[in-house]
């Protein structure tokens, strides 16, 4: 996650870096180079604007997902028992999870787990 952020900072910096470079003065611009210029600028603009909004969306997106609170329910063939946990979606693991409260729950491979969509607090 955060190379995808690095990423997309390098190429704003490298998009900035190219539009505030300096114009060469060779010759004198007629106004239709002129108005391609700048609607390229804009264009340009417009482009690292909408991928800021969409990182920045993306990340939200991702935090919220994980901040869900979903109801996990292990099931334990050999001791024949069930025991449901309240857990955030991102405290989920391969083979322990976290509680809302805090406890770590580890498990075994007999262990089974169902996880409920969510849980109304």
């Amino acid at each position: 996650m955060l190379t995808k952020i690095l990423i997309t900072l390098l190429v704003i910096a490298g998009a900035l870096f190219y539009i505030r470079r300096p114009a060469k003065v060779s010759r004198t611009e007629t106004a239709g180079q002129l108005g391609q210029r700048i609607l390229f600028r804009y264009v340009a603009f417009a482009i690292v604007v909408l991928a800021i909004i969409g990182s920045g969306a993306y990340w939200y997106w991702s935090w919220e997902e994980g901040n869900e609170v979903v109801s996990v329910t292990i099931v334990s063939p050999v001791q024949e028992k069930t025991t449901i946990y309240r857990v955030h979606k991102r405290d989920i693991g391969i083979n322990e999870l976290t509680t809302i409260e805090g406890v770590k729950v580890r498990l075994s491979n007999q262990e089974r787990i169902i996880i409920a969509p969510k849980v109304t607090q």
